[in-house]
């Protein structure tokens, strides 16, 4: 991947010594400049009318020890309304690994930053809360910097529990009689091993905060010992609940960077299996958050067709909670004989279990009771947190990016974009449960126009060739060692690619050297910045309120700690 053509967004920013704007290869507008002018760009960036980036994605370090300057700080930023895409790029030394922070600018920044100071040391100044985010408070060193052995591990023997600096402030009449609990991190309610700290005043929530890594395993680091191919099992444990949806992701971002297609076969099938998976994902957080709230009934009837799904998965992969069905290229192998018939099945065995929570829910006083009006939150706040998917969709943003930056031929399926416009814990429940209808009517479409052909890329460059040639063919036999022994060859470059996941934009933004391991591999989960605003939403709510909110945000730990 190389760089290209200047970019005509750069008569809209500051201009300064040493900065370049460039468009890139895989089509955002590339910024660099240095950590003094950042402050100063990511402003412009936001509030100059022109530019109008009102989300920031993701915020994460690369390691360059040859490098003069050794680290490189990497904002990827969008307009919703421009649909500017925009990737700034700060280098900075090793021996003054600082930048200012951007946490004054987007509220999403605090536990990016937070994140990139705890893998790769990268210091943020004026960050109000810079501490160890995903690894534990006597950890050394930083996992992600290249001379960091991957073997290495620092065991906790002494529990060291986090407590947040507000536990103390006691001189304020506000807190008195307050008390301090404790939810997780074991808890049935959680979804997951999270924590949450929050001051009580009587039943109130005054205060909380948030305690995540429990379930962190530096995925990003065990990419870089392995092979593009073999990283897919991996990205099954982010999000468990759909993992087809993570390895497609996955899959097209190298492909972007190798400049081949699944074929067309692939690409309809990779949709309808990730459309079932959304519905397997939506139906598992509503049954979830139902029976948190005490509504049993529902989680039977939403888990008996996320089973069903299982099995088509299963008919196909192999395996069901964790698939590895993607490959670079486009699938493992062609699906069974009977997968029409299967997709069909289900098309019509699905939509009455929807129907029937839908009637049993939607308009429940009870329910409604313990919903409406609870975590709501604005459009203009869930954008500054950085939300994406349903809980951004639920706020009245119509952001999906099935629409916004169509693949896999998302342009060619009629389906509408569900929102509401409340925000809050019953308007999360409305969006995913329209969704599901409107996966049903894409998979619909798509399995009406399914393709014949190949399953899998005649590029053997990135694809396996078929067994069969390899034992009768000799370059096949050739193809076949070297992408085994060597792995793919990747052009040396950077990109980022992203997919509409069940939880919103599931982004990663790969680095290669040419080599056959990737250099750096940063994902963003849609619900690590989603939790974050998980403290502010429960300011002023009550404990059973806390249940409820967590449960409609749908919190995935493997996502959210990686």
């Amino acid at each position: 991947m190389t760089v290209s053509t200047p970019d005509p967004l750069a008569k809209f920013l500051p201009d300064h010594e040493g900065m370049s704007v460039v468009t890139a290869a895989d089509g955002f507008t590339e910024i660099t400049t240095d950590r003094s002018h950042v402050v100063g760009v990511l402003r412009t960036l936001r509030d100059g009318p022109e530019l109008d980036c009102n989300l920031l994605l993701d915020v994460c370090g690369v390691d360059y020890p040859e490098n003069a300057q050794r680290f490189e700080v990497v904002y990827h930023l969008v307009s919703l309304d421009k649909g500017h895409r925009i990737r700034v790029r700060v280098p900075v030394d090793e021996e003054d690994p600082r930048v200012p922070t951007a946490c004054g600018i987007w509220k999403a920044a605090n536990w990016f930053e937070r994140e990139a100071w705890d893998l790769l040391g990268i210091r943020f100044d004026g960050h109000p809360n810079l501490r160890r985010i995903l690894t534990h408070e006597a950890f050394q060193g930083h996992p992600l910097r290249k001379d960091y052995d991957p073997e290495k591990r620092w065991v906790l023997t002494e529990a060291e529990t986090f407590v947040p600096a507000w536990v103390d402030e006691t001189d304020d009449e506000s807190y008195f009689e307050s008390q301090i609990i404790n939810i997780g991190p074991s808890h049935p309610a959680t979804h997951g091993t999270l924590r949450i700290v929050a001051r009580l005043d009587g039943e109130v929530i005054t205060r909380a905060e948030c305690e995540i890594g429990y379930l962190h395993r530096c995925f990003e680091k065990m990419s870089e010992t392995h092979g593009w191919s073999e990283v897919i099992p991996y990205t099954d444990r982010l999000n468990y609940c759909s993992s087809m949806i993570n390895g497609v992701g996955y899959a097209l971002g190298v492909e972007q960077m190798l400049g081949i297609e699944a074929p067309p076969r692939a690409q309809v099938v990779r949709v309808i299996l990730s459309e079932f998976s959304r519905i397997m994902d939506h139906a598992v957080c509503l049954g979830a958050t139902l029976v948190d709230i005490g509504a049993l009934t529902n989680f039977w009837y939403f888990f008996q067709p996320r089973e069903e799904i299982y099995t088509l998965l299963e008919s196909c992969a192999g395996g069901r909670l964790t698939v590895s069905y993607a490959r670079i290229g486009g699938l493992a192998h062609e699906v069974p004989a009977d997968f029409e018939e299967q997709v069909r099945y289900l098309l019509g065995y699905i939509p009455k279990f929807i129907d029937d929570v839908d009637r049993l829910v939607t308009t429940n006083r009870i329910f409604r009771g313990r919903t409406e009006g609870v975590g709501a939150l604005s459009a203009e706040e869930a954008l500054a947190w950085g939300w994406t998917g349903p809980c951004l969709r639920a706020c009245g943003v119509p952001y999906d990016l099935r629409r916004a930056r169509p693949y896999l031929g998302y342009e060619n399926f009629e389906f509408d974009i569900p929102i509401a416009s409340t925000g809050d814990s019953y308007a999360r429940y409305l969006v995913r449960m329209e969704e599901m209808r409107q996966s049903l009517r894409i998979i619909e479409q798509a399995i009406d126009n399914l393709p014949d052909g190949p399953v899998i890329s005649d590029n053997h460059h990135a694809a396996l060739p078929p067994k069969p040639k390899v034992y009768s063919e000799m370059e096949s036999l050739i193809w076949h060692f070297k992408l085994i022994y060597e792995g793919i060859k990747v052009p040396a470059g950077s990109s980022y690619s992203a997919t509409e996941g069940a939880n919103g934009e599931l982004g990663y933004y790969l680095v290669s050297n040419g080599e056959g391991k990737p250099y750096r591999i940063k994902v963003r989960p849609p619900c690590f910045a989603i939790f974050q605003a998980y403290p502010q939403l429960l300011e002023g709510c009550l404990v059973p309120d806390a249940i409820a909110i967590l449960s409609s945000l749908n919190i995935i730990a493997g996502e959210l700690d990686r």
